[in-house]
This record gives C-alpha cells, sequence and structure tokens, in this order.
C-alpha cells in the first residue's frame, strides 16, 4: 500500500467514517453487545469488513481480504438454528440485494430472546461494495424487521442531518473533480472529507422527532428475537 493510499484509508476510518463513533451508535451498541457478558455467549459481527469490535463477535463477510472468520453470504449463513446472543450489522443491508432474505436468516440463528443491532445510511451517495440497492426510512425499517418476525426494541436516528448533508457535500466536491480528471475523485473526496468536517456539527441540533427523521445520516434499530410462549 502506498503512502497515498494509507493516507485516504487514516481519512475515511478518522473522519468521513465517524459517523460509526456517533453518540447514539455508541450507546445502543454497548446495549447490543452488553448480551455477550455471559461465559459462552456467542455473537456475529454480519458484514464485518476490516472492524473488531468485541472478541466475542464471529466476523463474517463475503470478502476474502477483510479475513473474515466466517467467509459467507448473509442470505445463506453457516450457522445452526437458535446459535447466537446477538447479531451486529453496520451499513451493510443497502448492499444486499434481498435484505428480507437476509433478516430471515438472521432470525433463524439468533436464539430466542437474542438481539439485533441493525444500523443502515439515509441521505448518502452511491457506494458500491460490490453494489448498492437501498435506503430504508424509519418506516422501511420498521416494517422490515416487523416482516422478518423480529420485536423492535429502539428506532432512531444514528446520526443527523449534518452528517448527511457532509457526505452529499463530499461526495459532489469529488464527482466534480473528477469530471476535470478521474483520477482525481479520490484525493478530492479526501480533501473534502477533511474541509467539510464541521457540517456534522449540525448534528446536534435539537429538532423534534418529525425534523430528525426527515434527512438523517442515517437509522439504528435494536431489536429482539420474541421468545415462545411456555
Amino acid at each position: 500500500m502506498t503512502w497515498t493510499d494509507r493516507s485516504r484509508a487514516w481519512v475515511v476510518a478518522r473522519i468521513y467514517a465517524r459517523h460509526n463513533r456517533a453518540p447514539a451508535v455508541r450507546a445502543a451498541l454497548a446495549e447490543a453487545l452488553g448480551a455477550l457478558e455471559p461465559s459462552g455467549a456467542r455473537g456475529l459481527n454480519l458484514g464485518a469488513g476490516g472492524t473488531r469490535l468485541h472478541p466475542r463477535l464471529i466476523r463474517v463477510d463475503i470478502d476474502p481480504t477483510a479475513r473474515p472468520e466466517a467467509l459467507a453470504s448473509a442470505l445463506e449463513l453457516p450457522f445452526a438454528d437458535d446459535s447466537f446472543d446477538v447479531v451486529v450489522s453496520q451499513e451493510v443491508f443497502e448492499h444486499l440485494p434481498d435484505p428480507w432474505m437476509a433478516l430471515r436468516e438472521v432470525r433463524r440463528i439468533l436464539k430466542p430472546g437474542g438481539r439485533l443491532y441493525l444500523q443502515v445510511p439515509f441521505v448518502i451517495g452511491y457506494h458500491s461494495g460490490p453494489a448498492d440497492y437501498w435506503r430504508f426510512t424509519h418506516q422501511g425499517l420498521e416494517r422490515l424487521l416487523e416482516g422478518a418476525g423480529f420485536q423492535i426494541d429502539r428506532l432512531e436516528t444514528a446520526v443527523g442531518a449534518g452528517t448527511g448533508i457532509y457526505r452529499i457535500a463530499a461526495e459532489l466536491c469529488a464527482v466534480l473533480a473528477s469530471t476535470l480528471c478521474k483520477r482525481a475523485y479520490l484525493p478530492a473526496k479526501a480533501l473534502a472529507a477533511i474541509a467539510l468536517s464541521p457540517l456534522r456539527l449540525l448534528d446536534r441540533l435539537p429538532l423534534t422527532e418529525a425534523a430528525r427523521y426527515r434527512i438523517p445520516g442515517g437509522f439504528l434499530a435494536l431489536a429482539s428475537k420474541p421468545t415462545p410462549p411456555s
């Protein structure tokens, strides 16, 4: 990896992708990962990429270069029924051709009472990985989860309008630069990500719930697999 590549990777991890360290995200993740505290508890990070959130989370991805513990599709998970206490998925479901099937698979492998942390983007540009299919509103995410048989414990914005505007503005700068020179896209996006990062401070505006749901950067949900009646 060249110095330029390392610099871009640093900008993405430390500046552009800071939405994964937003207060709402940290709080909800901490609650979900609390299910791993009992001895013997098992968890799954679905579409983990290079993230390592917890030593008891098995990392699953379709990309072998991410070196996951399990190389598998979210649509066909190679695990037994009722085998995990928690599943985490951060900004993955927009890339799945069939998120409904993926959620049914997640429900299948979760133990009764098991927790799901699901985070999806809303206001963001097209980003292949390897494809980009969906954007979910809060109502769409609610319908997706309930349709798969989950009980929703919490549904809220993961990041606000400031992050959404920031990501679109950085993307616009990169696109405009690439019309002049194709190779300028990534350097321009990295520079824009740094220069425009103060826009994310707009996330702190005290908006009403209805206003927060209009143009947020993304949503998160904590949900549970219902326990069968005794």
